[in-house]
């Protein structure tokens, strides 16, 4: 079954920012690893693909020296980062991964933070972030890879997304092979140790919040069985949930 695109005008873009909050010590250590691997050179422009909220853009201008620019499909999503306040350096704009927006090799380095999945023609994007990117630069691919599976927690009450994560994620070879279609090579897979809440109560708020995109492919069945299997845990004390877990980031240039 081919699975639906999300939506994330409907329901994502009222709770994603709450539900997939990332703590400032957990945002400055990703600004940490991006330095590591982007250019010395300062000001460095910066595309975030997939902006979502607004969850890094602010901070890689404030790292990078900007411009930062998100391109983000959802109206609402997109207006959920503009509710922020204006941030200098920092421009959402309207647009998608198979047509991006911006000059060629106008940036020198590209973000995809959990938003390569998401894009129908990846190919095509590939080819789009090859044209804006300015030599030198580097892509910053932070995804999950069905064949690298991370085996999160919460799968033990909604089973049906291991086959869902299956469909939805593609595979380390193929996504690099997808780039070096257009000149981009792998030059490290890096393993961030990545803390994702601060407490387990906080793990289960965030949860019931449905922000994970792969809950939009469930039923409201699934859902109301899954998160009453939850309960009958959390009550009978049969709940652990670990804090962090392994978080690949794919560097190509």
């Amino acid at each position: 079954m081919t699975l639906k695109a999300v939506d994330y005008d409907r329901h994502q873009h009222q709770v994603y920012a709450r539900a997939r909050a990332i703590a400032p010590d957990m945002l400055t250590q990703w600004m940490d690893v991006f330095e590591g691997v982007l250019p010395a050179r300062r000001p460095l422009a910066v595309l975030d693909l997939g902006s979502g909220t607004g969850r890094f853009a602010p901070a890689l201008a404030a790292r990078f020296g900007g411009p930062v620019t998100g391109v983000e499909p959802s109206d609402g999503m997109r207006r959920t980062a503009e509710a922020q306040g204006a941030t200098p350096g920092v421009r959402y704009l309207a647009g998608g991964a198979s047509a991006i927006p911006l000059d060629d090799g106008s940036v020198d380095a590209v973000l995809m933070f959990l938003s390569f999945h998401h894009f129908p023609d990846k190919a095509l994007a590939a080819r789009e972030i090859a044209r804006v990117l300015a030599p030198g630069g580097r892509v910053l691919l932070r995804g999950v890879f069905s064949d690298r599976p991370v085996g999160e927690w919460y799968v033990r009450f909604f089973p049906r997304l291991e086959e869902i994560g299956r469909q939805l994620f593609p595979t380390l070879t193929a996504t690099t092979e997808i780039f070096a279609a257009v000149g981009l090579k792998p030059i490290d897979l890096i393993e961030v140790t990545e803390t994702y809440s601060a407490s387990e109560a906080e793990a289960v708020e965030k949860l019931r919040l449905k922000g994970i995109s792969t809950f939009d492919h469930l039923t409201e069945a699934e859902l109301a069985e899954g998160f009453a299997a939850l309960d009958r845990a959390l009550e009978a004390g049969d709940l652990h949930i670990p804090m962090t877990g392994r978080s690949d980031l794919l560097v190509l240039g």
